[in-house]
């Protein structure tokens, strides 16, 4: 299959499952199957992570494992209800490396990354959510087009160039990277700023809601 195009498609249904057979890059070979966004067809909020992870490539689903916990929890803590904000990932299928029974997680390749992006483009065509939040590298990537530095634009909206709708984008990291930090001390102060970047998020769709 050729890379997706640009259409506007009648429905997130029909969307997914057209991904469902995306051959645009290689990665659909050893995934078990593409993991696409779920959530509101309309919702104000969209957040977009790296890509799927062991838990959602079997599940089909994202945000299900470990990430998916944290995330919930950040959510929570912010003010953010899951059910009412749309979720999915820059890169929709599971890239890993084989160790025995574990799959570990690699970081998606630049060409990866341009290939799924015209999946993320027709998603947010559809959804038209008021603001997007890119969590990590690869999500900044994707979002705004080009590599994007998180410590140079987090904590700050930043209008999305592409956009006909005035939407507004936030950079933060990805709720794994809390996992993986070494000690308390920085899972304490990365969680609180992790809470404080989606606290950002809720406070501009009250502001948006009030208007």
């Amino acid at each position: 299959m050729a890379a997706p195009t640009l259409r506007k498609p009648d429905s997130l249904a029909a969307l997914r499952a057209e991904a469902a057979h995306c051959r645009a890059c290689p990665l659909w070979k050893n995934a078990t199957q593409t993991v696409f966004g779920e959530g509101p067809p309309h919702a104000p909020l969209m957040l977009v992570g790296e890509q799927p992870g062991d838990k959602e490539d079997l599940a089909g689903k994202p945000f299900v494992g470990p990430a998916g916990m944290m995330l919930d929890r950040v959510l929570a803590e912010a003010g953010i209800a899951r059910g009412k904000i749309y979720v999915t990932n820059a890169v929709k299928h599971f890239k890993f490396v084989p160790r025995g029974k574990i799959r570990l997680h690699q970081k998606p390749s630049t060409p990866e990354i341009r290939a799924c992006r015209p999946w993320y483009e027709r998603e947010r065509a559809t959804v038209r959510p008021a603001l997007v939040v890119a969590m990590g590298a690869t999500a900044a990537q994707s979002v705004f087009g080009r590599i994007t530095p998180i410590g140079k634009n987090r904590g700050r909206l930043i209008a999305l160039a592409d956009s006909d709708d005035e939407a507004k984008a936030l950079v933060t990291v990805h709720p794994s990277y809390l996992l993986r930090l070494p000690d308390a001390a920085s899972k304490a102060r990365e969680y609180a700023a992790f809470v404080r970047d989606l606290e950002l998020a809720a406070s501009f769709l009250r502001k948006l809601k009030a208007a």
